[in-house]
Formats: C-alpha cells, structure tokens, sequence
C-alpha cells in the first residue's frame, strides 16, 4: 500500500473544493473569451489555445472524477452537485451513471465486469468505450444546443472551441487515463501501470492520472495530491 496522506485533512482544508473552483473558472473564463474571439487561422496561438482549451476540458472530468471518490469536499451534496456540474459542462453527461460504472471500474478491474476494460486494439477499445458511456439523448441535447449557440456565435468558434476541445480531450483522457494504464497483462493486483516519475509530464499528460498504479491504490487522493504519492 502507498503510504497514506493525511486525505482528509486536505479535503477538510476546502483545498478540494478551490482547485474544482479553479478549474471550472478556468473552463467558463476560457469558453466564454474564446466564443468571441476573432481568430485567423494563420495565427499559431490558435493552436497553442485549443490544447488549452482541451486540457481544461480533461480537467472538468478530472474534477468530477475526484467527485465520484469524495475529495472535492468532506460534504456529499456538494461533492454530488461538483460532480454534476462537471460533467454537464464537460458534454452533458449524466453523472449518476458515470458514477456506477467508475466504481465498477475500481471493483472488477480488468475483468469481463469492467465496464473501462476492453481486450482489443487502440481503436476498438477507443469506441467501446465512448459507446458504454455516451447515450442517444446526450447526442440529441448537445446537437440541440449547438444550433442555438450559433444563433449568437459563430459556428467557426463554436467548433474549434467547444466541440473540437471536448472530443480531444476524450482521446486524452483515454489514452492516458484508461488504455496505457491498462492494456496488456500485469503482475499486480491493481491490473494497472505508471507512468514515470516526471511530475510536469504527468500533469499535461493527464493531470496526474498516468501515475495511474498510484491512483488505484489510494483512490481517495484527489488528483492534485497524486504526485505525493508517486514512488521513485
């Protein structure tokens, strides 16, 4: 077992709850700025904006996923509602569900009853697992609110900045937070890898979650904490 951080006494703190804070900020500061910003697409701080733009969409998941382990806040309605706000954000989905099926996740790690796992290639693991989470009303909702947005946006910035950023980041949080972490055979007990200890990797990466060994052995550690308890 990793050695023990003294969780609760960050989450007690409000720590948790400030860096949600920061994040969901950063996301609506962000969206809002760049929905009106009149960009040329010979301009490379364009691209250099839509990582940004992805990597707080990565960090709204993150976010609710520290949610679902209860270290946003010691108090479960605002974890819940952090959660939920998180996730609504990110691209409607429906928190409850997300929450069954992570802590399924944790519970039969690599296993047919994993709803995370897949024994195939990059690409079909990739599908499985945007199709177990993502539902038909989802698609409608968020295909609904896209013709309204762009009433009042145009759609160049509705696309490069709230569409294209989200989908990036599935892949992102795919890659580093599920298919690396968890392909192949391993000789542990959490089924899981880690990345190397490079913490300024780490959090570009995945915000931490590539310390992803880490993570299955303390779950309760929020992932701002992460680095903490990453061996050598």
């Amino acid at each position: 077992m990793i050695a023990d951080l003294n969780i609760k006494k960050y989450t007690a703190s409000g720590l948790g709850l400030l860096f949600a804070s920061l994040v969901i900020c950063a996301w609506i500061m962000s969206t809002v700025l760049l929905m009106r910003w009149h960009f040329s697409f010979s301009n490379p701080l364009l691209y250099v904006l839509i990582l940004v733009q992805m990597h707080l969409y990565t960090g709204l998941f993150i976010t609710a996923h520290d949610a679902m382990h209860g270290t946003v806040s010691p108090n479960k309605t605002i974890n819940k509602i952090a959660g939920q706000i998180c996730t609504l954000f990110y691209a409607a989905f429906w928190y409850p569900k997300l929450y069954t099926k992570h802590h399924l996740h944790h519970s039969h790690v690599h296993t047919e009853h994993d709803p995370d796992y897949h024994n195939g290639n990059f690409f079909s693991w990739y599908f499985r697992f945007i199709r177990n989470y993502l539902s038909i009303w989802q698609v409608v909702f968020m295909a609904v609110l896209f013709n309204i947005l762009k009433i009042w946006i145009p759609q160049p910035n509705l696309i490069l900045f709230w569409v294209l950023p989200s989908l990036m980041s599935t892949l992102q949080l795919f890659y580093f937070g599920t298919y690396l972490p968890h392909k192949g055979e391993h000789d542990n007990h959490h089924h899981s890898t880690s990345q190397q200890k490079n913490h300024f990797v780490a959090f570009f990466t995945c915000y931490f979650f590539g310390y992803h060994y880490e993570h299955h052995d303390a779950p309760g550690t929020p992932w701002w904490l992460l680095w903490k308890v990453k061996g050598g």
